[in-house]
């Protein structure tokens, strides 16, 4: 009987008889390939299953029609509407040259609306509020102005044009800081 030596010094007979199919040497089945794969377990499910528990099954819905079984296309806000969860920025008398620039984009420098409001008058701050973990704007900014007729003049010519991206700023007067103070120190009427 012929036999073939392997470097592990353990001799093997070349019938072919002692040799097991590795896992990637198998082919594949057909049954294999036209199966459809097992839909994806949510946490509840895998929770449930780890307890011995099994998931109630949903009931079932009446057959749909075609139409009605693809998926809905949800109304989203165009550009110019806020999201409902979103509340509207409050206007604000200008009363100081100190201005609330809101709905700015992201990428917006302070370079930029210094070049933006100094067309309207003359800029002395301009100061947009960053998250101080990230160091990303957090989309709005305050524009200190030279005098408060320059200030008015800034909102009722920047408030709600397009800038940068198309997003339409919100121009208006900051609010005072003790105007804020009291704002939160305020307690919800019931």
């Amino acid at each position: 009987m012929p036999t073939d030596y392997t470097p592990s010094g353990s001799r093997r007979s070349s019938r072919g008889g002692g040799r097991r199919p590795h896992r990637g040497d198998r082919p594949a089945t057909s049954s294999r390939q036209d199966a459809k794969p097992a839909k994806k377990k949510t946490l509840v499910e895998k929770i449930l299953g780890f307890f011995g528990a099994k998931p109630e099954a949903a009931p079932k819905k009446p057959a749909e029609t075609q139409s009605e079984s693809a998926p809905r296309n949800r109304e989203r806000p165009s550009r110019g509407e806020r999201p409902t969860g979103m509340r509207k920025p409050e206007i604000v008398e200008v009363t100081s040259a100190r201005l609330y620039v809101g709905n700015l984009s992201f990428d917006a420098a302070e370079s930029d609306l210094t070049e933006l409001f100094s067309g309207v008058g003359t800029v002395e701050n301009v100061e947009i509020v960053m998250n101080r973990h990230t160091m990303r704007s957090k989309g709005f900014a305050f524009v200190q102005m030279q005098s408060v007729d320059e200030a008015k003049r800034a909102v009722t010519e920047l408030h709600d044009k397009e800038y940068m991206g198309g997003r339409k700023l919100v121009v208006s007067g900051a609010k005072a800081v003790e105007e804020r103070r009291s704002e939160r120190t305020r307690q919800p009427e019931q």
